[in-house]
């Protein structure tokens, strides 16, 4: 056998398919409790909604009982959840926050 007749066949490059990360809804549900202002100010500190975004977002969970805050990837809306849930429980308040998955 040669030199000439070796084969030389080229590697299959295999490219392993990455799925999108599940997506997590973060849930702001209504008390009797925590003032309106204070929820405000949460959203835009942990969520970093502005003042009028802050209040649609209040004001739907009142009405409604609960509103979609944000969507994230999980870590990130757990970290969020319990960031915003510690806030309030510092204040005294019984703020209730959830990250669910997206459907």
């Amino acid at each position: 056998m040669s030199q000439d007749d070796i084969v030389i066949t080229p590697k299959t490059e295999v490219i392993p398919k990455v799925d999108k990360p599940k997506l997590y809804k973060v849930i702001l549900f209504n008390d009797d409790y925590t003032p309106r202002e204070f929820v405000i100010m949460i959203l835009q500190a942990v969520f970093k909604t502005g003042e009028s975004v802050g209040y649609h977002i209040m004001i739907t969970a009142h009405q409604k009982g609960s509103c979609v805050v944000a969507v994230y990837a999980r870590d990130i809306a757990e970290t969020k959840v319990k960031e915003a849930m510690d806030y309030a429980k510092d204040a005294g308040f019984p703020l209730m926050l959830t990250a669910e998955p997206e459907e």
